[in-house]
């Protein structure tokens, strides 16, 4: 049970930025904004999604990705959040599971995610 006003305003906030569609297993390219002082840049972050949690509003997604020195780097995105500028659905990931958390003890060939053929 929301208040009405709280409902409102999360409608607001879901009408005024389009999400495309994408589910654990895609590779998706972000453009996240990053301030530093008083200046603002764009900066690149793609990964595999390994997961998607909640929904509405609250919605966040994990994307998993490979690093300097073979080190994996996973960040939890907010999926409405203002920081996000773009995402960008790369690969389509043929998987059968909702959580790739397996992933994360996997390297190498081990690691990689068929692509659903369309």
């Amino acid at each position: 049970m929301k208040n009405r006003i709280i409902e409102s305003f999360e409608a607001a906030q879901l009408a005024s930025k389009t999400v495309p569609f994408f589910k654990a297993g895609d590779t998706v390219r972000l453009g996240v904004e990053i301030k530093e002082g008083n200046k603002t840049r764009v900066q690149a972050f793609e990964g595999v999604v390994i997961g998607k949690h909640g929904n509405g509003v609250d919605a966040t997604f994990t994307i998993r990705k490979i690093g300097a020195n073979s080190v994996g780097v996973e960040r939890i995105f907010p999926l409405y959040s203002d920081s996000l500028k773009e995402i960008t659905l790369l690969r389509s990931g043929k998987v059968r599971r909702a959580k790739l958390n397996y992933l994360r003890s996997r390297t190498g060939k081990a690691a990689k995610i068929q692509e659903l053929r369309k």
